[in-house]
């Protein structure tokens, strides 16, 4: 093998914001507030996890909306749960995905996700999705003890898919991303087509990536390729 390449999953391999707002205004209509976000316009809000999704529809609502001691702690695991039965509603891979893992895999390169969304979760979308196959390991959230940017799960992604952390990088799209590579010792590329578009770019990544097209060069220019002797 070459090396690893190392996915996060929302906003990165699928665009899930729509699906993950939905679940959020489930919880705020039965509380009688009604749908608080948007699904465009709070895109950014829901790649930031499903509590920061209710804190920010808990801002939202009228002064007369009294809410509850706990509410947020009542509604996180009501939001789970109707979004495990809702995951792929709306959610969608972003174009060319699919042909890059494909020639990824075909370049000798292991392929494995490190996501902070629950690992049951996380599983349950890639299969729907139809690409979890492509992937020879999966952490999530609650795999470890730990998450991101904390580098452990990053570097356990790489060891159980058989990889090598010394010839591995990210592929990821926000700032705990940055940081989870920064930790773990590893380049990052951001992609440059989430909520956030090309103004990621702030954060000074190893590369950006335009499209998934681009991927595959990248990989073979930072980890090589598969020696067809050995093939």
């Amino acid at each position: 093998m070459a090396g690893t390449v190392v996915f996060d999953l929302d906003g990165t391999l699928a665009d899930t914001s729509a699906d993950l707002i939905g679940a959020a205004n489930s919880c705020f209509t039965a509380r009688g507030m009604g749908p608080l976000l948007d699904p465009v316009q709070d895109a950014l809000v829901a790649f930031h996890g499903g509590r920061a999704m209710l804190r920010a529809g808990y801002a939202r609502a009228g002064q007369e909306m009294l809410l509850p001691p706990g509410a947020e702690d009542q509604d996180y695991p009501r939001l789970l749960e109707f979004y495990g039965r809702n995951i792929a509603v709306h959610t969608r891979l972003y174009p060319g995905v699919e042909a890059a893992l494909g020639q990824l895999a075909a370049d000798g390169h292991i392929l494995a996700v490190c996501t902070n969304k629950p690992e049951a979760l996380a599983e349950t979308l890639l299969r729907e999705l139809g690409i979890r196959d492509a992937f020879a390991s999966l952490i999530g959230a609650d795999t470890l003890p730990v998450r991101k940017p904390d580098p452990r799960p990053y570097t356990a992604a790489v060891e159980r898919a058989g990889g090598d952390p010394a010839n591995s990088f990210l592929v990821g799209d926000t700032e705990t991303d940055r940081k989870t590579a920064t930790a773990a010792g590893v380049r990052v590329a951001l992609v440059g087509f989430g909520p956030e578009g090309n103004a990621i770019s702030r954060l000074a990544p190893d590369a950006l990536l335009d499209d998934f097209g681009q991927l595959p060069e990248l990989a073979r220019e930072w980890l090589g390729v598969r020696d067809p002797v050995s093939a």
